[in-house]
């Protein structure tokens, strides 16, 4: 995973933040999020296996005490 970037993602938030990304910035495109594959927690981070709606794979991940998202592409 050599691209990774900061990004800006656009979530639902229901109960905690984030719940459900709905869409994020990559290479200055927005790319709108069709599927959340997968979700996962560890201490410190939240992680999301989501698809775009041209069918391109991403990793989101948050992390809570530096208040940031990064994202994997793939």
């Amino acid at each position: 995973m050599d691209d990774i970037t900061s990004c800006a993602v656009e979530c639902y938030s229901g109960y905690t933040y984030p719940d459900q990304p709905r869409a994020f910035y990559w290479q200055g495109l927005r790319q709108y999020v069709a599927q959340v594959v997968a979700r996962w927690r560890a201490p410190d981070s939240c992680s999301f296996r989501v698809v775009t709606q041209d069918g391109t794979p991403f990793m989101l991940s948050y992390n809570e005490v530096q208040d940031n998202w990064r994202i994997y592409p793939g």
